[in-house]
């Protein structure tokens, strides 16, 4: 009976860590964009003494709305890869 309890337990632990890597899979090409292009506007801001907030949000927003567009559908293959994953481990539970 302990036995069990403690292969369910790995096996949920198990899920949670594919869970977490895949939100960080799904997110990270829209994060490393951002922080990128954030990065290299903040050094010309501070080459040029210019410090203004909306000079540094406009790009970054239409940069990343852009990479948005570009990688939604590796975004939606991997949640629905996952969701099919994660049904597939349901019903074999059920």
């Amino acid at each position: 009976s302990n036995w069990s309890q403690t292969m369910g337990f790995d096996a949920n632990i198990d899920m949670l860590r594919i869970a977490f890597w895949q939100i960080v899979m799904t997110s990270a090409p829209l994060l490393g964009v951002a922080l990128i292009v954030g990065l290299i506007i903040g050094i010309i801001q501070a080459a040029t003494s210019i410090n203004e907030m909306t000079l540094s949000f406009a790009p970054k927003l239409i940069i990343v709305i852009l990479t948005f567009g570009m990688m939604s559908t590796f975004m939606l293959t991997q949640l629905s890869d996952f969701f099919m994953f994660t049904f597939d481990q349901i019903t074999q539970v059920g």
